[in-house]
């Protein structure tokens, strides 16, 4: 699992939107990944946290070597505040074996 912490300017946060939802839509499809959730943050609109589930430690490369992502981070890379940076995790509960079931 990653956590990608996003910092956009203001005026960027209507488009980083739009092309993140496209990003989200795309990534949801691809066969390596779980989940693909997009979050912003309350107090500050500015901030934003994608998490990011994958079947396998391979699937993240897969994600980025597909031209919906590539788009994405073209799209978006000037709207960032400060360079975007992930961390990554892994899962306690539920248990990567439980991820079909739901």
């Amino acid at each position: 699992m990653l956590i990608v912490h996003v910092h956009v300017h203001p005026n960027d946060v209507a488009a980083f939107i739009t092309a993140t939802r496209e990003n989200a839509r795309n990534s949801i499809e691809e066969p390596g990944v779980v989940r693909f959730d997009v979050f912003q943050q309350d107090d500050d609109p500015t901030r934003f946290l994608l998490i990011e589930i994958y079947r396998s430690a391979e699937d993240p490369a897969r994600h980025k070597a597909t031209a919906h992502y590539a788009t994405w981070r073209d799209v978006v890379e000037p709207m960032m505040a400060e360079p975007r940076h992930s961390v990554r995790y892994k899962a306690i509960t539920p248990e990567p074996s439980a991820w079909d079931a739901e």
